[in-house]
């Protein structure tokens, strides 16, 4: 089901939050992964979204959300980069010492 609301807190540390709506009375609990934004998967308290939802018992919240994005934006989720990260990236160079010379 989706419904309209707003973000009543998120916990950036931790990755979640609660998202507040006539759909939901008492909250509708919400997780990072959900988030359907570019970047860093993030909201900020007083934020209006859009969501669906299902009910569900999380974290003493009787909704848990399963798509989240900013009111009025596309709700489909954000096209992953197919470039290699620099995050991911690493290196390694070995050298030995020549032991044939020492002879």
């Amino acid at each position: 089901m989706t419904s309209q609301g707003r973000v009543r807190e998120w916990h950036r540390d931790d990755g979640w939050g609660v998202i507040d709506s006539a759909a939901t009375p008492g909250g509708c609990w919400a997780h990072f992964g959900v988030v359907r934004v570019r970047g860093y998967r993030t909201l900020d308290a007083g934020q209006d979204v859009e969501f669906t939802f299902e009910t569900a018992d999380q974290d003493g919240y009787a909704f848990s959300a399963t798509a989240v994005w900013p009111a009025g934006a596309d709700p489909s989720p954000p096209e992953e980069s197919t470039e290699p990260s620099e995050a991911y990236r690493s290196s390694l160079r070995l050298e030995f010492d020549d032991t044939q010379a020492a002879d």
